[in-house]
Order: C-alpha cells, then sequence, then structure tokens
C-alpha cells in the first residue's frame, strides 16, 4: 500500500472527519456558484475539476476502515434541502449535452446502456453530500462519516464517477476535435439497447458546441 493509504487507513476518526468535510462542503459551495451560471461557458471545465476533486475524497472514504454508527437509528434530521432549483439550472445550462449514455454495473455482463443527466446526477450526489454534511454540523461525527462512506458505495460514489466519465469524454471531444453524438433526446426513464442510441442520435460537429462550453475546438495531433 502507498503512503497515503497507510496514512487512511489509521488516520484518527476526527481529524479525517474534519479533512472530507471540508473537501465536500467546497464541492456544494463550487457547484452552487456554478449553477447561477454567472460564467456559463466555464461550467462543464468546472464541473471536470470539481467532481475528479471530490472523488478523491470518495476514494480516501473507500480506503478508510469500515466507519460504524455510535446509534442503531439514524437520528432525524428533519426535512432535506430542496435541490430542485440545482437541477433546474444544471439542466438549462447544460441543455445541449446534458443526457449521456452509462453502463451502470461494468461487472454485470451484456448489460445495455442506460440514458442519464448531468443535471440530476450533480442533484443527487448534492443531496447524499448535504445529509451527511448536517449530522457533521450537529456534532456527529461517526454518524457523518458512516453515511458518507456507505452512500459512497451504494449511490454518490458511482454517480459522481459516471459524471466524471461524462464530463471528460465532453471534453476530449471539444478537444481533439472529434464529432459528438447528440444524445439530449434520450427517454431517461428506459434502458436503451446500443441500437436504439445509435439511431435516436444525431449528429453534432464538435465546434459547434465549443465556444458556448467555453472550450477551445481544434489542437488534435494529426
Amino acid at each position: 500500500m502507498s503512503d497515503a493509504t497507510l496514512h487512511a487507513l489509521g488516520q484518527d476518526p476526527d481529524d479525517f472527519a474534519v479533512q472530507i468535510a471540508d473537501q465536500i462542503e467546497s464541492f456544494i459551495v463550487a457547484v452552487t456558484e456554478v449553477a447561477k451560471g454567472e460564467d456559463p461557458d466555464s461550467a462543464v471545465p468546472f464541473l471536470l475539476l470539481e467532481v475528479s476533486q471530490l472523488l478523491l475524497a470518495g476514494g480516501r472514504l473507500g480506503a478508510y476502515q469500515d466507519v460504524l454508527p455510535d446509534e442503531r437509528y439514524e437520528p432525524d434530521l428533519g426535512p432535506e434541502p430542496d435541490v430542485d432549483e440545482l437541477r433546474e439550472r444544471f439542466a438549462y445550462m447544460l441543455e445541449p449535452v446534458d443526457v449521456y449514455s452509462e453502463v451502470f454495473d461494468p461487472y454485470e455482463p451484456r448489460k445495455s446502456p442506460v440514458a442519464h443527466r448531468i443535471s440530476d446526477d450533480i442533484a443527487d450526489v448534492v443531496t447524499d453530500l448535504r445529509h451527511g454534511l448536517a449530522h457533521y454540523r450537529a456534532g456527529r461525527t461517526t454518524e457523518a462519516l458512516w453515511w458518507w462512506q456507505f452512500s459512497y458505495f451504494s449511490n454518490w460514489g458511482s454517480t459522481a464517477s459516471a459524471t466524471l466519465r461524462a464530463l471528460q469524454s465532453l471534453v476530449a471531444h471539444v478537444r481533439l476535435d472529434q464529432p459528438l453524438e447528440a444524445l439530449d433526446g434520450l427517454d431517461t426513464d428506459e434502458d436503451l439497447a446500443e441500437e436504439d442510441l445509435a439511431e435516436q442520435a444525431g449528429r453534432v460537429m464538435a465546434e459547434e458546441i465549443a465556444g458556448p462550453l467555453g472550450l477551445p475546438g481544434g489542437g488534435a495531433r494529426r
């Protein structure tokens, strides 16, 4: 194991929780600012950076020892903060490229791709992270760590990973001047086979989306 992994495995829970909470809070603040739309041209590059950094926290949670909550039942947190506005802002901002296809479980054979939305994914991840942050701010450090670790394995880790792949692919298509298949017309409520994806996808040249996304077209080596 690397020194970083060994450090994470043996780290004091309180210190570890402070670091994870800082990373999570930084992500929530950053994506909330991006969603305001004050600099829409930089939205995709910023999201790529922020989701990448969040997954570093997720990796640390994954490498950390199993966290067990102090109580058998989770304390009541009251109503969850509404993320609909965040979701809607990103859906509007990313409308040309919001929908992408993803294989939910890479170890499940012959699984058809499923249509997802980046806007839904970000809102879903923020919901999970805020839930743990509420415990942390209430002084329930162990409960917060347990929730972040559990939900990393069960939901937000895979969701953020899929989002990162979509964002990285989008940036790569633009930077490499490669045509991008438009998936915004896909139905996100049903599984789609590969031939269905190909049939429904329109062709959009990378240079046509480079401007609105704040990414330079061209630059690919021949």
